[in-house]
């Protein structure tokens, strides 16, 4: 597995296990012994979680899991164990967030995962409309000063609010984006600021919620969907060219997977990581069945001829509109109007 440096005091793995999956109401199909599997992850070099306040019941999962994990295999590997929550306000909050809001916010998620210091926080924020976020940024990073949280970092920003942070005084990290070959929206304007900044990019959406996976190769256009990141990934699939396209893409995925032994969704995740800005990857995850593939990522390296194939694919395809989150920013439009705004219920 490789690993990157983000800091000097900061090193994760290059993939990160994401947790999304793992939170109630995003399907039955989940894992009957999370924490065995989180430490089989951790055992096989993935060392880096990620998790949200808003993914029910995931933050107190890995607090569970790192107790485990010191038990069983000590204090210093557990101190390679790095956790990347989230910090999403309620749209509902926004208008009249506080400085102590944020603080509870981020004591609960303290307690949740059994940590003194957050690893990193990723802060995220519905409506730009709402006037108070960049005091709330500058909130976490007086929190970070006081030693609550070790890294602040964001999720979803456009490119000019990711700068405008900056500018003020907000040391950013990272910043995690909706990143992948079918979406390629932080090419356009955040990869090369985020560069020029020292920000990180962490891709999450790299198989488009199993979409880009060999399950899909050859299948009709499906009508039902068992979660709401099956419905999210389809209308990018729908906006950039739709289900033939789709199937195009899949075909020519599968080629060069054959070429390099392994799946779909390992080239889909592989395909990323030397784009500019890009740190790392998250994969998400319900159990361990597909280790062994979120681990091929790392060390599969895409030939030019692999890398004509799927531009040839894709030059045929149209683009998504807008900087990161555009889209989804429109709260009555198709890939707004799926989200869930309140799930922290308005209070600590």
């Amino acid at each position: 597995m490789q690993r990157i440096k983000l800091a000097p005091d900061y090193e994760i793995s290059r993939v990160i296990r994401g947790g999304w999956q793992l939170a109630s109401g995003h399907g039955q199909l989940r894992s009957d012994d999370p924490v065995t599997d989180m430490i089989a992850f951790a055992d096989a070099g993935i060392t880096t979680f990620d998790c949200a306040d808003i993914y029910t019941g995931v933050e107190e999962l890995i607090g569970r899991f790192r107790l485990r994990y010191r038990d069983v295999r000590g204090t210093e590997a557990l101190s390679r164990i790095k956790v990347h929550t989230k910090f999403v306000p309620d749209l509902d909050v926004l208008r009249r967030i506080t400085k102590s809001y944020v603080e509870g916010v981020i004591d609960q998620s303290l307690r949740r995962l059994n940590l003194e210091r957050l690893d990193l926080v990723q802060f995220h924020w519905w409506d730009y409309a709402a006037p108070m976020w960049l005091e709330t940024a500058q909130w976490l990073n007086e929190l970070r000063l006081a030693g609550k949280i070790h890294k602040v970092s964001g999720t979803n920003f456009d490119t000019e609010r990711m700068l405008h942070m900056v500018r003020a005084g907000v040391p950013l990290t990272s910043m995690q984006v909706q990143y992948s070959l079918l979406d390629s929206r932080p090419a356009k304007r955040m990869a090369e600021a985020a560069t020029e900044n020292g920000v990180a990019l962490f891709c999450y959406g790299t198989v488009a919620g199993g979409f880009l996976g060999d399950r899909w190769l050859g299948q009709p256009e499906p009508e039902d969907f068992e979660n709401r990141s099956l419905i999210k990934y389809k209308l990018v699939i729908d906006d950039l060219g739709g289900w033939d396209l789709f199937q195009a893409l899949l075909g020519a995925l599968r080629r060069i997977a054959d070429r390099h032994g392994v799946d779909i969704a390992t080239i889909a995740s592989a395909a990323m990581l030397p784009k500019k800005a890009v740190a790392a990857v998250i994969v998400g995850a319900r159990n361990r069945d597909h280790l062994a593939s979120n681990l091929a990522i790392s060390g599969v390296s895409l030939t030019p001829q692999d890398r004509a194939e799927i531009d040839a694919v894709l030059g045929q395809a149209g683009e998504l509109d807008g900087d990161v989150y555009t889209l989804e920013r429109d709260r009555h439009g198709r890939h707004g109007s799926i989200m869930k705004y309140n799930l922290n219920k308005g209070a600590a």
